[in-house]
């Protein structure tokens, strides 16, 4: 008993301390609300028609940064469905095997009746024992929060959650506003802020409490402050932006950019790239009006990611149609796996028509009339 109540005492003193970062993200947040607001806005800018502005300004762009930090921090990570969890049998029959080849006939065995292509660095099937599971592709196991991620991104301290693809989407809208409210504060805070650093002798430049120099030193302070810090977070935020939206656009994750996937026929760092609109689209999905708000309108269920392999999977079943997945799925009369979001969630995704699936037919039926052989080739 006394060994699991210190694991249980560790674990729980470490779910404090994940807490910080996000505590002191607040606690910036809010003291640059307090700043902002009332310290510069309210008591010291003068003009009533500017003050209106910046304030309205101002909350749309808060609301907007608060909502997707919210979102970010709080979407539960989405886990592999239950399909690729191994049956008991299975887990009984790998057990008694030794490990080696014997234990990757048998993954290979039930990895064939799911939509898996990429492999470890050594071509084997890729297998999580802590969750006991294969592992679907671009899926890992994170170690802080113990369990295999879809879509892992990587795991943030800031958010104390893990980046995957129930959440990517928030989090580059995160980064998106973060940048945005940091920026407009350093606009608007700039002419105030030489107001008070350069102030002295200037009687134009009177501010509310501003009587031959500068009496009010608590709203100088906050002025000033609240210009560097906002200015040092626009730099930071601005380079992981960019890097992200570099990200997007090449269809990686940060894991991905760091060790390229490998699939059957060796390593592609481009193998799930299906140019930048499709990239796009997939982390924002279909319908435009909702990339700038923080709801979940993802394409795909997370486990299978069309590809673009010229080299087909020699253990899965060859298609005319190349290596999507869904299209597989499709050509059998089954949606394969069924999509493990809220009806909210589900009602963004299933109002259109999947562009993967409709590519892979279009390009079934291409190939079929340009080159009828092809299919016969292909299997020989």
């Amino acid at each position: 008993m006394a060994p699991s109540g210190s694991r249980s005492i560790k674990r729980g003193c470490q779910r404090v301390l994940y807490w910080i970062p996000v505590l002191f993200i607040a606690l910036i947040v809010a003291w640059s609300y307090y700043a902002y607001v009332l310290q510069l806005c309210i008591e010291s800018i003068e003009n009533t028609g500017e003050k209106v502005v910046y304030l309205l300004a101002y909350h749309v762009i808060f609301i907007m940064f608060v909502w997707a930090y919210w979102q970010t921090i709080f979407t539960r990570p989405m886990n592999p469905l239950k399909e690729f969890h191994l049956a008991h049998s299975d887990k009984e029959l790998l057990e008694r095997e030794d490990r080696g080849e014997s234990q990757q006939e048998i993954l290979r065995r039930i990895a064939k009746d799911l939509p898996i292509y990429t492999r470890t660095n050594s071509g084997a099937i890729r297998f999580c024992d802590r969750c006991q599971l294969l592992k679907p592709d671009r899926c890992h196991h994170c170690s802080v929060c113990d369990e295999c991620i879809l879509k892992m991104d990587h795991h943030c301290p800031w958010v104390n959650n893990c980046v995957g693809f129930s959440n990517y989407k928030f989090f580059m809208l995160f980064l998106a506003y973060s940048l945005l409210y940091c920026l407009f504060i350093t606009a608007t805070d700039l002419q105030y802020f030489i107001k008070f650093w350069l102030a002295g002798g200037r009687a134009h430049f009177r501010l509310k409490e501003y009587l031959n120099g500068l009496p009010d030193t608590q709203a100088k302070f906050h002025i000033l402050f609240l210009f560097f810090s906002a200015s040092m977070f626009s730099v930071s935020l601005a380079s992981l932006f960019i890097y992200h939206c570099w990200l997007v656009c090449k269809n990686r994750s940060t894991l991905e950019a760091v060790r390229a996937p490998v699939f059957r026929h060796g390593t592609d760092k481009n193998g799930f790239s299906l140019g930048f609109s499709k990239n796009f689209r997939q982390v924002f999905g279909d319908e435009v009006k909702y990339w700038p708000v923080p709801l979940f309108s993802s394409s795909g269920d997370g486990c299978s990611f069309p590809t673009c392999l010229v080299n087909l999977d020699p253990e899965q079943p060859s298609s005319p149609s190349g290596s999507n997945p869904a299209s597989k799925a499709a050509a059998e009369g089954r949606q394969f796996p069924s999509k493990p979001l809220r009806e909210s969630q589900s009602r963004l995704l299933s109002s259109t028509p999947s562009w993967s699936e409709s590519d892979g037919a279009a390009d079934k039926d291409k190939k079929g009339a340009s080159n009828p052989g092809m299919t016969i080739e292909n299997e020989a």
